[in-house]
């Protein structure tokens, strides 16, 4: 039995949460809100949430009660809604992100959808429109202070309904999912950590919008069609006058020291993860290399994950790690470095060796003689389709030939 207090936390049995499709949104003052779609099942008696972007089905770690509000914790990250349950059907609250000096609190509202044609409204539907944004985008970015940076577009559209993702020089915006309506369009995702949305005009075969993401001052942006759009991602190398080579001693998650100079990773093949637990990216990699070092570990590939924190308190980084070991059962080490990202020396306090780490997460693999051969810092991950097929099948190939010894 469990008895509630205001100070008393405890795993709820039965939420009574109206099952089925919920539409929610995050409310920004200037009256775009952030659409969020939720997803509420039956499993083994207990209730489930699920954040729905497209393709992509994220369930919340559990449901909770304090006092008399109903707290939904986010998958991954230090990320959690809290809100008041009305009816069965109605929530009202805050999102709530970690940040490093204070939490990111965002108003939040949500209720479920009533019937299936209302379900299929909120959702999108497969109807005919004259309009297809399928394919790639040259997107141009403006920010208030008029900065201007690029990114790709890769969309797919189906009927009304419009998926795919938003690429940087830095990473990806992961899946997103929106909806065709006449000449104009959304694009948007949530998943604890990122909030963004996209919103558009087509007029004339080009595209023109907003874009939002949490709190943060919209951007402007435009974009055409461009089949052959790249982008070039920041860049880390080896320091002039180094031999390539890495050392280092951390702890893992269970307080024990791991040397890259130890015997286990002697005459293998080391890929190490530059990742932090606040990093949207960082979670598709990891999911990524865990699988990989699953099915390759006994071929003498090794992977070491070396996290850059939010920052120095250690049982925080620790807690939000080991969300990360578990989400993604991860056999290899997960290293704390204890220096902060927002640490402008972060990379002479962790690896003297590269010139600056300006990308999360970053990819370093060396040979079985400890050389770094690769450094990687354009990931992309699984809601980019295409991109995610060619840098796994470009890592593979990598760490194939250095283990064939090529």
């Amino acid at each position: 039995m469990c008895f509630l207090t205001s100070a008393t936390l405890c795993t709820v049995a039965q939420t009574n949460l109206k099952a089925g499709r919920w539409t929610a949104a995050l409310s920004r003052e200037d009256g775009h809100n952030i659409p969020i779609q939720l997803l509420v099942e039956s499993q083994n008696g207990k209730q489930a949430i699920y954040i729905i972007n497209g393709s992509e089905k994220l369930k919340a770690d559990g449901l909770e009660i304090e006092g008399d509000s109903l707290i939904i914790r986010m998958p991954v990250f230090e990320s959690y809604i809290k809100a008041e349950l009305s009816n069965n059907n109605k929530l009202n609250g805050k999102w709530v992100k970690g940040g490093s000096d204070k939490d990111l609190v965002v108003p939040f509202e949500a209720h479920a959808i009533e019937s299936a044609e209302k379900a299929a409204t909120n959702f999108g539907t497969q109807k005919s429109t004259s309009t297809n944004l399928t394919g790639k985008w040259k997107i141009e970015l403006t920010k208030p202070d008029q900065t201007k940076r690029p990114a790709i577009g890769n969309l797919t559209q189906k009927g009304n309904l419009l998926s795919g993702s938003v690429l940087t020089p830095t990473g990806d915006y992961r899946y997103m999912a929106g909806v065709v309506e006449g000449d104009s369009f959304t694009l948007s995702t949530f998943d604890g950590i990122n909030a963004l949305l996209f919103e558009g005009e087509i007029t004339d075969g080009k595209l023109t919008g907003n874009f939002y993401s949490s709190l943060s001052p919209s951007e402007s942006w435009i974009a055409i069609r461009d089949e052959m759009v790249t982008l070039t991602a920041p860049v880390t190398t080896v320091k002039e006058g180094s031999d390539g080579k890495l050392a280092f001693t951390y702890l893992d998650l269970d307080g024990k020291k791991v040397s890259l100079q130890s015997d286990r990773y002697k005459n293998k093949v080391v890929i190490i993860q530059l990742m932090g637990s606040w990093c949207p990216n960082c979670m598709d990699e990891m999911a990524f290399l865990s699988n990989y070092y699953s099915k390759n570990k006994d071929r003498g590939v090794e992977v070491i994950a070396l996290a850059y924190e939010l920052t120095t308190d250690v049982e925080r980084s620790r807690k939000s790690l080991q969300k990360f070991q578990k989400q993604f059962k991860v056999e290899y080490p997960i290293l704390n470095t204890g220096v902060k990202v927002g640490d402008i020396d972060r990379t002479q306090k962790t690896l003297p060796q590269l010139t600056e780490i300006k990308v999360f997460p970053t990819t370093i693999i060396l040979d079985k003689d400890g050389v770094i051969q690769e450094i990687n810092t354009s990931f992309y991950g699984p809601g980019t389709g295409a991109y995610y097929t060619a840098y796994k099948n470009k890592f593979e190939k990598i760490v194939n030939s250095l283990l064939d010894g090529k």
